[in-house]
């Protein structure tokens, strides 16, 4: 039996990898899979992964090229989520600021450098012609440190999923203010190139598994309930979710791949010299 720890964050994407470990079916194959919840992201798994503290991780498409590109030994098994992710944009509760050009020049709350939250940052201020090399940024760590300094008002705002905040938004804790779609299919799975190398066929055979239980997920009786149930959503706001999304078992596409690097070298987040083939 292969023990394998794979980590993401602790939302209502990385379902069906719970769905496969509470069936066994990993273990069918010879894996024993150990899933780990990352609060911090992206940043933080690339920090877990680049140290052995896990094998694997479902991280965002771009932020893992970007890790790639800063020279992080990581390789790209696939694609994990096929659509967009949707980021909110949140203020505090009862700010007098209701819309993204009432935002312009404020500083920006962000779980760790390099993570989605960062990134998504500066598409977002490029998209609107802000001057994207003078953000300013307050490190918070997670949704529950960027919830925090929004009401310290260390930060003004922060962008993250939009399901996942719209607890606290119905809680009266922030106020939400726009979404702003990733313009890429959103998370990817990430392995190191030595543990890749090492183990090759295991890899495989756990691509396999989690593709068959992605391609199966969406027709399971009560999905929505038990999702809504595991991440403490309201059902009707799961159905929405699972009707704007669609799971991968494609690997990464080169045109897929170029729209991301060309949008972080744009930014200056990114040199050129990255290639398809070093993914």
């Amino acid at each position: 039996m292969k023990k394998i720890k794979i980590g993401g964050v602790p939302e209502h994407f990385n379902y069906p990898w719970k769905i496969g470990i509470k069936k066994g079916l990993f273990k069918q194959a010879g894996i024993d899979l150990t899933w780990i919840d990352f609060h911090g992201g992206t940043g933080e798994m690339s920090e877990a992964l680049e140290t052995g503290e896990v094998d694997l991780a479902i991280m965002l498409t771009e932020g893992s090229i970007k890790q790639i590109a800063d020279h992080k030994p990581f390789k790209i098994l696939q694609k994990y989520i096929e659509t967009p992710l949707y980021w909110g944009i949140y203020v505090k509760a009862g700010s007098i600021k209701n819309k993204i050009e009432d935002l312009k020049n404020d500083t920006i709350g962000v779980s760790r450098l390099g993570s989605g939250s960062h990134l998504m940052a500066y598409i977002n201020a490029k998209s609107h012609n802000w001057n994207y090399n003078e953000l300013d940024f307050t490190i918070a760590n997670n949704l529950e440190g960027l919830k925090k300094s929004i009401h310290s008002e260390s930060s003004d705002y922060f962008m993250w999923e939009h399901f996942t905040t719209k607890p606290l938004v119905d809680q009266g804790e922030l106020k939400h203010i726009e979404d702003v779609p990733t313009p890429w299919p959103c998370f990817v799975i990430v392995t190191t190139k030595q543990f890749y190398n090492q183990n090759k066929k295991i890899a495989e055979d756990l691509l396999q598994i989690i593709n068959q239980i992605t391609k199966k997920v969406k027709s399971q009786k009560n999905l929505a309930s038990e999702i809504a149930q595991n991440y403490q959503q309201k059902e009707n706001d799961v159905i929405q979710w699972l009707n704007q999304t669609e799971w991968s078992q494609h690997p990464i596409k080169i045109n897929e791949f170029a729209k991301v690097k060309n949008e972080l070298v744009n930014l200056n987040l990114i040199d050129t010299k990255i290639e398809f083939e070093n993914i």
